[in-house]
């Protein structure tokens, strides 16, 4: 089952998913050494680390929709795409080389408006390059070897701080070669499909034509946003872990467990999503989110915090190829990229309300809330898709 899907996806997808796991190494080896970097060499505090991180992550949201749109207007995807991967690539150079705080707060600023600009036109240009039978597996390859990047990513960081001796900025330049690596794949491994490029005739895109974003669109947007709602932030887990006595030197292996767990489970999940079983997949994904809540909530010591991550690595890979897939299938062909930069958008706001009420409820009760919380709100959003069943679009 698993040959035959690999074969069914494009070699295009393929590339854009070593492209995926390339860019998310260099980002996850920064982002791994960002924070203490700011506070123990530019002397930043933690709120002003926190801003920043809020206005990067807010950035990249709003700039989806714009350049999804825009990928649509021109009928274009791959200079979108180089661009928001050029930038993301040449971001990475301004890290080792910041004489002051001002410096990385432009190049976090740049590199998260790098992602927002690649990220609707390259899952459009995923759907367009994708057969009707392959959309599960093609994002769900996507899915692994992105999720491989977010593993290797953390690793580097470590080898390269303990190769240069805790030395932050020669550590930075290890991020800049996956960068650079990966620009030079979309230059060489990517090509428009042909049936995009003999569009370019076609009459163009205006704002009016999103209305023909209908009910199944919404549907699909609707059931991401409950699951999303459902989810918080993963850097509740490490706050769990780090709550419970973790040694700090270990508890990055949390974020290790669950990305695993997400990367051996994502393409195999995206094969199943392609002969049906989109209802069990997602109901699947639910039921591994309280499991893992209750897990987290219950835990008493690592192994309780290792399994509880695991379990979210497993909703998260059986619902995020899944839920890009079906926003592929029921988006007009020429309005992919809008489609997909509405849809990040609104799982970037619902991510951003679940996990401010899940600081909410840290703060002011306790950890085990907060899980608790969660797995009460999937049971709610289980119910819900459960008594609409129906309204579930088909994958093709």
């Amino acid at each position: 089952m698993l040959i035959d899907g690999w074969r069914r996806v494009p070699r295009g997808v393929v590339v854009l998913g070593f492209v995926s796991l390339l860019m998310d190494a260099s980002s996850e080896l920064v982002h791994a050494l960002l924070p203490l970097f700011m506070v123990t060499v530019l002397g930043a505090s933690t709120l002003v680390v926190g801003v920043i991180e809020g206005i990067a992550e807010a950035t990249a949201m709003v700039v989806k929709v714009f350049s999804g749109y825009l990928s649509d207007l021109t009928r274009r995807r791959k200079p979108l795409v180089l661009l928001g991967y050029g930038l993301g690539a040449l971001s990475k150079l301004a890290f080792p080389l910041a004489p002051s705080l001002g410096w990385v707060v432009g190049a976090r600023v740049a590199d998260r408006i790098g992602k927002g600009i690649r990220g609707a036109p390259r899952d459009a240009l995923i759907a367009d390059l994708a057969p009707a039978d392959a959309r599960g597996a093609s994002f769900g390859l996507r899915q692994a070897l992105d999720s491989v990047g977010a593993i290797a990513g953390p690793l580097l960081a470590l080898g390269a701080m303990a190769w240069f001796a805790g030395d932050f900025r020669a550590a930075f330049w290890v991020a800049v070669l996956p960068a650079g690596l990966c620009v030079l794949l979309i230059m060489l491994g990517v090509e428009e499909p042909a049936h995009a490029q003999a569009a370019q005739s076609a009459p163009r895109i205006t704002l009016v034509d999103v209305r023909r974003l209908d009910r199944r669109f919404v549907i699909v947007t609707g059931i991401a946003v409950l699951l999303t709602l459902a989810r918080f932030s993963e850097a509740f887990l490490v706050l769990r872990a780090q709550g419970l006595g973790m040694p700090l030197a270990s508890v990055p292996w949390v974020m290790v467990a669950m990305t695993v767990v997400y990367a051996v489970v994502a393409f195999p999940a995206g094969v199943l999503a392609d002969r049906g079983h989109t209802p069990r997949l997602i109901a699947g994904g639910l039921a591994a989110l309280i499991a893992a809540d209750l897990v987290l909530a219950q835990a008493s010591g690592a192994a309780g915090v290792l399994a509880g991550a695991g379990l979210w690595g497993l909703h998260l890979a059986l619902t995020q190829g899944l839920l890009s897939a079906l926003v592929a299938a029921v988006a007009p062909a020429e309005l992919r990229g809008t489609a997909f930069g509405i849809f990040n958008l609104a799982c970037g706001v619902a991510l951003f309300v679940a996990s401010a009420l899940a600081g909410l409820l840290w703060d002011a009760i306790g950890p085990q809330a907060t899980f608790y919380a969660g797995a009460a709100f999937t049971l709610l959003a289980m119910a819900g898709l459960a008594w609409r069943r129906r309204d579930i679009p088909a994958l093709r």
